[in-house]
């Protein structure tokens, strides 16, 4: 199908809500962005590879765990019908206290594990990080309230808020006690913050005099959500704990640099493309007007992003030793290749809005395990032959598996079965 044949049929009205909505995060971004560089050229320039890489361990591990608190009930708070809203806000509450107390526990046995195989640092680290799912509980609900209301712009103010003190607190770490945890310390310090602006955002509470939804209604959507979820956060971590495991600590700190300067960059703007569209997808009132807002959705992420990311990764060679720093120079190729994954995280994205919108997570799952599979055989295939050839893999690995899934699962498709979730539960 045409581009312009499949846009014509979309009214003004409703690209132009797009573009406001993706310009909502993209306005916050732009400032967050500013910072963001700010601080990677000073940790560049203050913290040494070695203690990059000791951070950027640390991190990936808890980014890892924390994925585990994505299972995927949020999400049902946004299809949620409004008769049923505060029943299933009331349950929903319930099961993030439990389920956030159970992934802090795993992280806690999990930098035992590594306390005891003498990684002390490390071990810590992550023991300090487990606070954070003690604050998460208390502002999930109202987070989802706003996603289902389409307040995007508040959305964008919460994260650009909790980011940009992120970073500005790295900053006055790294400058005073340049170590990995100054890196590592402000992921705790910034939660507070985040907790109080969403409670502030959105006023809710729980009214015991509503009901509870069955926590069995939470189940099957969500283990398909959490797999998925849980895929790619080990897609895009795992690949520098091989990285890592197979070079060592300090080409770990060039590889975590390149990828933070390159995709890093970019990966917040084309997770928001997702987040605006699962609800405008919910919206849609029937599956035929669900998969076209799919495919509009697509071209307008491809159209804002594609030259984005080729500008970027073109212009790599030059912006990296002049805003980082000479020492970086040698990172430069691999910035230019890492940017590039961006293209099949736009098509990636898409996919898993409109499945989850149409209540086949069990099939985003599956193809997630794929490209997961794919990109880490692919990295460790080709590990022999440097840091560039695995950048090279995990971008291609992902794009062969993404682009044409996604690709026939908005195009090909002539009629989806399932109901998407708004008309299911209305």
């Amino acid at each position: 199908m045409k581009m312009g044949t499949l846009l014509s049929r979309s009214t003004r009205g409703e690209a132009n809500l797009l573009v406001r909505r993706l310009a909502c995060f993209g306005s916050a971004e732009m400032i967050t962005r500013v910072v963001r560089i700010l601080s990677i050229v000073i940790i560049a320039r203050q913290v040494s590879p070695q203690m990059m890489g000791l951070a950027a361990l640390a991190l990936s591990i808890f980014e890892m765990v924390r994925v585990l608190a994505n299972a995927g009930i949020g999400q049902r708070i946004i299809a949620e019908s409004e008769e049923n809203l505060q029943a299933t806000c009331n349950t929903a509450h319930r099961l993030f206290w439990l389920w956030c107390l159970v992934v802090a526990a795993i992280q806690l046995s999990i930098a035992g594990g590594l306390a005891l195989f003498d990684k002390p640092d490390i071990a810590a680290m992550l023991a300090v990080l487990a606070g954070v799912y003690l604050l998460m509980p208390g502002g999930l609900v109202q987070v989802f309230l706003l996603m289902r209301a389409q307040r995007f712009g508040a959305i964008a103010s919460i994260g650009a808020a909790q980011t940009i003190s992120d970073h500005l607190l790295t900053l006055v770490l790294v400058l005073v006690w340049p170590s990995a945890w100054a890196i590592v310390l402000p992921k705790l310090l910034t939660a507070p913050l985040w907790l109080v602006l969403a409670r502030q955002r959105m006023a809710w509470r729980p009214e015991p005099a509503a009901g509870y939804t069955a926590w069995q209604q939470f189940t099957g959507f969500a283990l398909g959500v959490l797999i998925s979820e849980i895929l790619v956060v080990a897609r895009g971590q795992l690949d520098k704990l091989i990285v890592g495991w197979l070079f060592g600590v300090q080409a770990l700190g060039i590889y975590y640099f390149a990828f933070n300067a390159g995709l890093g960059l970019t990966t917040s703007f084309i997770m928001a493309l997702g987040q605006v569209l699962f609800p405008y997808l919910c919206k849609a009132g029937h599956a035929t007007e669900c998969l076209r807002r799919g495919r509009v959705g697509l071209l307008l992420g491809l159209a804002v992003f594609t030259p984005l990311l080729a500008l970027q990764s073109g212009l790599a060679g030059w912006y990296v030793p002049l805003v980082f720093g000479e020492q970086w120079r040698d990172a430069a190729p691999l910035v230019a290749i890492l940017v590039l994954g961006g293209v099949p995280m736009v098509f990636a994205a898409c996919a898993s809005a409109w499945w989850r919108a149409n209540e086949f997570p069990a099939t985003e799952a599956k193809w997630n395990s794929v490209v997961t599979a794919v990109c880490l055989g692919a990295i460790l295939l080709f590990s022999s032959l440097g840091l560039e050839m695995v950048a090279v893999a995990y971008v291609v690995g992902m794009a062969v598996i993404m682009i044409p899934v996604t690709l026939g699962a908005l195009f090909r498709a002539r009629h989806h079965p399932a109901p998407i979730l708004e008309a299911a539960h209305a």
